[in-house]
């Protein structure tokens, strides 16, 4: 591999114990054993996606992937689900080494929790104000996510969010999240003081991935532009948006706001069980379209760089892509600088 390019992923390696600082976007009902072993195998750093997941069912899925890799892997966990201190117990049962904090701000007795089980903690810095916080209260690492990528976003770009916290945050290690695709980008934010980066849109037709041919099939054919955010209808249901390739569920998703917030209106349900049934309705929309094929009316979350995955090929494959492109762009500058002191 490049020196250079070696250099530049020394940080995020050592953190992640992996031979590329390249971390697998936690997608529920994708990221599961198969692909997060194939993604730790093939050098990169694979990350199950917990979701919806019960205690048992992580620690089966935990146990699964352990049994395919020896190399190590991450696990995602939602910070508003109703059993996070049981998933917690089930990460330290099963000697879990890293866990990303999403969906949330983690405490910082949660935080502390982790790090007494020796357990490397990131969490996602949505601001240089959040990212500060959040070292504060012993964060080891973080991932800055634009709104190019897929499933639950916020609203700011990832090249806005890596100018902002990236020359600005040395202590931790820094990954970039949201519409990288290839591996010229990927560079360019290892340039501006990252650390790695994760990827999930391109890894969701990795030969590995199990999602369904159709799903896989829709991604293939989706430009860019078909990947849209959701609309929130009402101040007083706030919910996270979420960026998938429109369809019917994208209509559904409206609907179930509309009779979350009646019952909210009538005092039938509480703010928490109204935002809970917004999101259980992802999880079942996502199942349908990932496990069962559904493409209508299951939900296609999938990030702006759905445009560049143009075929089914094996995770180790879409790994040596990117590190070739990062490479190639490395020597065209080397050309390019060449070039200008002969002139």
């Amino acid at each position: 591999m490049n020196q250079i390019l070696n250099n530049l992923f020394n940080r995020g390696s050592k953190f992640l114990g992996s031979k590329f600082p390249i971390m697998g976007g936690a997608m529920s009902w994708v990221s599961e054993s198969n692909l997060v072993a194939a993604i730790s195998n093939a050098g990169g750093f694979g990350i199950i996606a917990c979701g919806s997941m019960t205690s048992d069912q992580l620690k089966n899925e935990i146990n699964k992937t352990k049994k395919k890799t020896t190399k190590p892997f991450g696990v995602n966990l939602i910070l508003v689900h109703p059993q996070i201190d049981e998933l917690f117990n089930a990460c330290f049962e099963s000697e879990v080494e890293f866990i990303i904090l999403a969906g949330g701000f983690p405490k910082k007795s949660q935080i502390l929790r982790l790090k007494e089980k020796n357990i490397k903690t990131i969490a996602f810095a949505s601001t240089l104000l959040v990212g500060e916080k959040l070292i504060k209260n012993g964060i080891d690492a973080l991932i800055i996510e634009g709104n190019e990528a897929g499933g639950h976003i916020g609203p700011v770009s990832s090249l806005v969010l890596a100018q902002e916290i990236l020359p600005n945050i040395n202590k931790v290690p820094v990954f970039v999240a949201g519409g990288i695709g290839r591996g010229e980008i990927f560079l360019n934010y290892l340039n501006l003081g990252a650390s790695g980066c994760q990827i999930g849109t391109r890894f969701v037709c990795a030969t590995e991935s199990i999602a369904h041919i159709k799903f896989k099939e829709a991604f293939i054919r989706s430009e860019a532009r078909n990947s849209k955010v959701s609309i929130q209808l009402d101040d007083r249901l706030p919910v996270i948006p979420v960026r998938a390739i429109e369809n019917e569920a994208s209509k559904e998703f409206v609907e179930t706001q509309k009779k979350n917030l009646l019952l909210l209106d009538k005092g039938e349900i509480s703010l928490k069980e109204a935002q809970l049934n917004v999101e259980k309705f992802w999880a079942g929309s996502l199942k349908r379209a990932v496990i069962d094929g559904d493409i209508v009316k299951g939900s296609l979350m999938a990030g702006q760089s759905v445009s560049l995955v143009k075929k089914i090929q094996p995770v180790t494959e879409i790994i040596n892509e990117i590190i070739s492109q990062a490479e190639l762009q490395i020597k065209n500058s080397k050309l390019n600088e060449v070039e200008k002191n002969e002139l």
